[in-house]
C-alpha cells in the first residue's frame, strides 16, 4: 500500500508533463518588425491632424477616402485591415498607451540598430550605439536557434535595410540573411524568385540603403514555400524610410500594404502542413516615433519624447484570443526574444540578463 501511494505523485507528474507537451502546439516561429511604425497608429488608424496637413500629405483628399473615418477603431481597421480584423479576433496586441498598456525599448537610444539588438539579444547593450555596419557582438534568438540540431540551417531572415547581416551577425551565425540589395541565391531558385532577381537591380529605390519591401516580402514568401525554415524573420522597412521623408501619405500606405502582406503570409501559414496549426506569428517594431510638436512624428531617438513607446502583436496555436489587451500593464522589448524561444519550448538564455517570457501571450 505504502509503495501505491509513493508512486501516484510520480504518475501525476509524468501525466501533466505529458499533457503539457500536448497542450504546446507552436513548432515553428515566424517574427516580423515593422520599423519605426508609431503605436499611435496602430491603435488609433491615421491621425487626423496629419491627415489633413498638405505640408505632410500632398492630396489630403484622396488620403482621408483611403483612411479617414469617424472613430479611431473604424480608422485602424482601414489601416492595418489584418492586425484588426485577424489578430484582435484571434490573437493579442500591446501598447495601446490610451488605455495604459505600455510596451517600451529599454536601450536608451530608441532608434534601428540598438532596438534591433534588443529584439534578437533579449538585453541592451550600450556600446551600440549607432547605425554603423558593425558586425553585432550579441548572440541573437535566431544564432542561438541556429546552433542546436533542431534548427540548424532551418533559420532565415530577409530584410529591406542593408545592415540585417551585421546585426544578425551573418558571418558568425552562418544564418542566411538577404538583406538590403541583395538578390536570392540558391540552386532551385523558383520562377518568382528569377524574375525579382531580374526585377531588382531595375527598380531605383528612394533610399541608398534599403530596398522596396516588395522585394524583401516576396523572396521571404518564396523561402518559405521553398526551405520550409522552423525560425524566419522578416524586416519590412518603408514606414520609416517614408516618415523620415515627411511623406505621411506614403507611411500609411506602406503601413496598409505590409499589412495585406502579413494576411497573405498567415493564410499560406495556415495552408501548408508544415506550418498549419504549428506556427506563431509574432509583429512588433524596433522603435517608436515622436509625436509633440506635430512635426516630430516624422523622427526618433532620445530628443524626440515617446520614440521609447512601441507594440507588440502575436497569433498562433498558443496564444490566448484576448484581442487589444486594454489592461494597464508594461512588457519591455527584451522579453520578446526569451517569448519566442518559449513558443518552441526552449528556455533562451544569453551572457547578459534577458528579458522575461510574456506569460499572457501563451496558454
Amino acid at each position: 500500500m505504502k509503495i501505491k501511494i509513493l508512486l501516484l505523485p510520480f504518475l501525476f507528474l509524468v501525466s501533466f508533463s505529458l499533457l503539457a507537451q500536448k497542450a504546446h502546439k507552436t513548432e515553428n516561429i515566424v517574427l516580423v518588425t515593422l520599423d519605426g511604425l508609431r503605436w499611435q497608429e496602430v491603435f488609433g488608424g491615421a491621425a487626423d491632424s496629419l491627415l489633413n496637413d498638405p505640408a505632410h500629405v500632398p492630396d489630403t483628399v484622396q488620403l482621408q477616402g483611403l483612411f479617414a473615418a469617424s472613430s479611431a477603431e473604424e480608422r485602424r481597421e482601414k489601416l492595418l485591415p489584418f492586425f484588426w480584423k485577424i489578430i484582435a479576433k484571434q490573437g493579442q496586441l500591446y501598447g495601446n498607451r490610451w488605455k495604459g498598456n505600455k510596451v517600451n525599448c529599454t536601450n536608451n537610444f530608441w532608434f534601428s540598430y540598438p532596438g534591433y539588438n534588443e529584439i534578437f539579444s533579449g538585453h541592451a547593450d550600450p556600446n551600440i550605439d549607432s547605425n554603423d555596419k558593425i558586425w553585432n557582438p550579441n548572440v541573437t534568438i535566431l544564432e542561438w536557434l541556429n546552433k542546436l540540431p533542431e534548427y540548424q540551417g532551418k533559420v532565415a531572415a530577409f530584410g529591406s535595410w542593408d545592415v540585417f547581416p551585421y546585426i544578425i551577425n551573418k558571418r558568425r551565425s552562418g544564418i542566411p540573411v538577404n538583406a538590403g540589395f541583395e538578390t536570392a541565391q540558391s540552386d532551385n531558385l523558383t520562377a518568382k524568385e528569377i524574375f525579382l532577381n531580374e526585377l531588382l537591380p531595375q527598380m531605383p529605390s528612394p533610399w541608398a540603403t534599403v530596398r522596396l519591401d516588395a522585394f524583401t516580402h516576396h523572396y521571404a514568401l518564396e523561402y518559405l514555400k521553398r526551405q520550409h525554415p522552423k525560425a524566419l524573420y522578416i524586416a519590412y522597412g518603408e514606414t520609416d524610410d517614408f516618415a523620415h521623408d515627411g511623406r505621411y501619405d506614403h507611411y500609411l500606405k506602406s503601413a496598409r500594404q505590409t499589412s495585406n502582406w502579413l494576411e497573405e503570409l498567415w493564410s499560406y501559414l495556415q495552408k501548408d502542413p508544415f506550418y498549419q496549426d504549428k506556427t506563431t506569428l509574432l509583429i512588433t517594431t524596433d522603435h517608436g516615433r515622436g509625436d509633440r510638436p506635430k512635426s516630430a512624428w516624422k523622427s526618433h531617438g532620445k530628443s524626440y519624447k515617446g520614440s521609447d513607446a512601441i507594440w507588440l502583436a502575436v497569433i498562433g496555436p498558443d496564444t490566448p484570443a484576448l484581442g487589444a489587451v486594454n489592461e494597464n500593464g508594461q512588457l519591455f522589448q527584451n522579453q520578446i526574444a526569451k517569448t519566442v524561444a518559449a513558443f518552441l519550448g526552449l528556455d533562451y538564455e544569453n551572457v547578459q540578463k534577458v528579458g522575461a517570457v510574456i506569460q499572457s501571450a501563451m496558454r
